[in-house]
């Protein structure tokens, strides 16, 4: 039977939907080309750029932090508060061009900001992730994130376009320190205002907390299906840290586009990850997320390729990778969030997601540093099939060849067989099926439908506040 119009569990999905809209208007004012903004204002080097890019898979490290906050005090709690201080955290920006200090003072204070808003949201990401996979029914998650996806995407990509055009406008009148201070205080107003929308959602019955001991967190590393999906994890977050904090200043440096083309193709991006996002969820539902993942994974191969290819005068690949990676991101981002679901025991969940997701920032985060390395190392210019190719475009054929080896890792993936059959049922409302489980996997009969909570995602894959840049990743 359909839930009653104003059940908790619709209030609490639909709140979700929104407070993933107003993430995506915090990440595009203070991410994105925001970030690479306030990197090119200060004067910050590859290296300063690398370490920017790497920040937010480095704070993955604050998972097991995250994962023990989440199992003693609960998910919605440790939610909202770490949320509201990682979204405050962009406050010093806004006075940052103002200040009478030097330039490496300013700099430190922006990696500095950086460094609190991604470890503050890592913390709220690993309480959002247990929070959802309490609250969204397990054989419509893929429909649902997808249909919340689509939606939170397309107001970002509107968002982002909009936040390049005030950028070059800036920059043209010589006031783009003033312009980013005020994106900042925008980042912090939204930022408020999707705490606050978060709030509106309840957190379902949970298992009783078992007391923490260390066995609880070596216990992925003793699971089978779970220790695969941690080497996929690695090989893949090293294949993106390869070249991911780089696509960026390769558009603003050698091809001299502005923010306003750059924000347009990520724009792009983030158009066709909408519009595919619904067709990927009801794929998962279908075929499970394993194939789903290594579909797309195999596919996002291709990607660094067309940046070898694009040139100052060759901009078509990058047009054609808008497109290609927005769709098979959009795919694996959301596979990559339903089959940790799938393989962590609900009481555990908290412990696994730290598993995974600390792995593979720490790989993400190893590969950027060595990724800035050879950009420093490989010559400025050097032929390549009679093309000439630059430091970042070797950066990008070596990235390409961590990938393939990445798709070759997915193939060893399990989903385990103890998922419920995908629903073959009809939707009848915007949120919900006609009928929802009763009970999580791996968990006693609770007295209502099981219930999930928010997300940066980005994710997908992290929340949508917690995304990772779509150029070209």
């Amino acid at each position: 039977m359909p839930l009653p119009v104003h059940s908790p569990l619709r209030r609490s999905l639909r709140a979700s939907v929104v407070e993933g809209v107003v993430a995506e208007g915090v990440m595009a004012c203070a991410g994105g080309a925001a970030i690479m903004g306030w990197a090119l204002y200060l004067g910050c080097g590859p290296f300063w750029v690398g370490l920017l890019g790497a920040l937010p898979f480095l704070a993955q490290l604050m998972q097991l932090p995250g994962a023990w906050l989440t199992s003693r005090h609960g998910p919605r709690r440790v939610a909202l508060v770490t949320v509201a201080l990682s979204r405050q955290a962009f406050l010093p920006l806004v006075v940052l061009p103002f200040l009478p200090v030097s330039p490496e003072v300013k700099r430190g204070v922006l990696i500095a900001v950086a460094a609190t808003h991604h470890g503050l949201g890592i913390l709220c990401n690993n309480a959002w992730v247990t929070w959802m996979g309490d609250l969204v029914p397990s054989r419509v998650r893929g429909r649902y994130f997808g249909r919340r996806t689509a939606i939170s995407t397309l107001t970002g990509a509107l968002a982002t376009f909009s936040v390049g055009s005030f950028l070059d406008g800036a920059h043209a009148s010589d006031r783009t320190g003033l312009a980013l201070a005020g994106l900042a205080f925008t980042a912090c107003v939204l930022g408020a205002l999707s705490t606050a929308v978060m709030a509106l959602k309840h957190q379902p019955p949970r298992p009783p907390a078992m007391p923490f001991r260390a066995a609880r967190v070596l216990q992925p590393l003793r699971d089978r299906v779970a220790r695969r999906f941690l080497l996929y994890s690695v090989s893949w977050n090293a294949a993106l840290g390869l070249a991911g904090p780089f696509f960026t200043l390769y558009l603003l440096e050698d091809l001299k586009l502005g923010f306003t083309l750059v924000a347009l193709q990520g724009s792009t991006t983030a158009l066709a990850r909408m519009l595919s996002a619904p067709l990927w969820g009801g794929l998962i539902d279908r075929l499970g997320a394993r194939a789903v993942l290594r579909a797309c994974c195999s596919g996002l191969v291709l990607s660094p390729l067309l940046w070898v290819l694009a040139g100052p005068d060759r901009w078509w690949p990058i047009a054609l990778d808008a497109l290609l990676s927005g769709v098979l991101l959009s795919g694996h981002g959301l596979a990559a969030f339903a089959l940790p679901l799938a393989v962590a025991p609900s009481r555990e969940r908290p412990f696994y997601h730290a598993a995974f997701a600390m792995t593979g920032g720490a790989a993400f985060a190893l590969a950027s540093a060595v990724g800035g390395l050879l950009v420093q190392t490989f010559p400025s210019s050097h032929p390549l099939l009679g093309y000439p190719c630059s430091a970042l475009q070797l950066t990008f054929l070596v990235a390409a060849l961590a990938r393939g080896c990445a798709a070759l890792v997915s193939r060893q993936l399990i989903e385990p067989a103890t998922l419920p059959p995908p629903s073959r049922s009809r939707v009848p409302s915007r949120w919900l099926p006609v009928s929802l489980p009763t009970r999580t996997e791996g968990t006693p009969p609770l007295p209502e439908p099981a219930t999930l909570a928010p997300t940066l995602a980005s994710l997908p894959p992290p929340p949508a506040s917690l995304n990772p840049p779509a150029a070209g990743s």
